[in-house]
């Protein structure tokens, strides 16, 4: 096993996890960025507000993008699994 051949593998697993993670991110982000200023406008200071909101847009992003989280992550493992002859000829 070569070291460009784990840094590839290795590099083409990390940028499906962040792709896959960017979506849920992404929404929590959104969410918290509007609660902070629905607190900064209305002299709100509670901490925990923000907690649950989060989290349900969390949960709504990924119900939302599950159908194509579950692609990505069905064509990666398919073309792992029908490149094993390949990465066997690489030893």
């Amino acid at each position: 096993m070569t070291a460009d051949f784990v840094i590839e593998i290795t590099t083409k697993t990390l940028e499906l996890t962040i792709l896959i993670a960017a979506p849920m991110l992404i929404f929590g982000l959104l969410v918290g960025l509007l609660i902070s200023i629905f607190q900064a406008v209305t002299q709100i200071q509670e901490m925990t507000l923000t907690f649950i909101p989060k989290i349900l847009a969390v949960v709504v992003a990924l119900i939302i993008f599950f159908p194509w989280i579950l692609d990505k992550l069905i064509n990666f493992t398919y073309n792992l699994f029908l490149n094993i002859p390949v990465y066997i000829g690489k030893f």
